[in-house]
Order: C-alpha cells, then structure tokens, then sequence
C-alpha cells in the first residue's frame, strides 16, 4: 500500500477546495483569514485571542496584524476581559456583524453548490474517510 498516494490526494483536494473558497472570499472583498475570524466570530459572545486562535486556522503570529486591519476598517471591537484585567475579549462591531450576516451566508451557498454535486451517498462516504484518515493520526 502506498500512503503517499492517499497524501497526494488529500493535498491535492484541500488545495482544489482552498482555490474555490478562497476566490469567492476575494470576490466578496476579503481575505480567508479575515473571513475566517468574522466567520468564527459571528453569532458569539466575544473571546480572548486565545480563544479566537483555538477556533480558527490563524496562527498567532498573523493574528495580531489581522486583527489590527480589522479593527482599522471598523469590522471588531475590543473589550476589556473582566475575568483577567490583563487581557481584552474581541467580538464583531455592529459593522462586522452586518458584514457577517451578508458574506456567511452567501459563502455557505456556494459551497454548498459545489458539494451538492456530489451524491447524497458520496458525501456521506466522504465524510467517513475523512473521520477515519484523522482517527489515524490522534
């Protein structure tokens, strides 16, 4: 058995959706980073950067410049931490949400184009395969 064929391909196919995704989120004027912090923030209580790195694929180091663009143009805010004085919590400003409730929506539907040619079976086996390959590595 040859593992680095079933490598090629997972590399091959996130590469493939990373390409999709990514140019209907430069479309809707957007980074994926950006759109992935307004994404996780959206329809939560604010959180700490930690919390918000935990939750999303941005590293630490790229956190802290997104972060900053996003509260230059108006789309976060920070709050104090009351729970740690030391910290401050992040949540969408009432801009950022507006922006959420327009682009999450309108990129769950396009994605969900693309994963609808897909049957309801191949999905449901791709879903599985994608559990198991994980399973493997935990």
């Amino acid at each position: 058995m040859n593992h680095l064929l079933l490598v090629k391909g997972l590399v091959q196919a996130y590469q493939a959706f990373e390409a999709h995704s990514g140019a209907h989120i430069k479309e809707m004027g957007l980074t994926t980073t950006q759109f992935d912090i307004i994404a996780t923030l959206g329809n939560q209580p604010p959180m700490t950067c930690k919390e918000l790195g935990e939750k999303t694929l941005v590293s630490k180091g790229t956190m802290t410049g997104v972060l900053e663009r996003l509260e230059t143009k108006g789309l976060i805010e920070k709050f104090l931490n009351v729970e740690d004085g030391r910290s401050y919590k992040i949540g969408l400003s009432r801009a950022g949400d507006k922006l959420f409730k327009k682009v999450f929506p309108a990129h769950v539907e396009y994605l969900g184009k693309a994963f609808g040619k897909l049957s309801k079976k191949e999905f449901e086996r791709a879903v599985t395969v994608l559990k198991e390959v994980k399973a493997i590595f935990n």
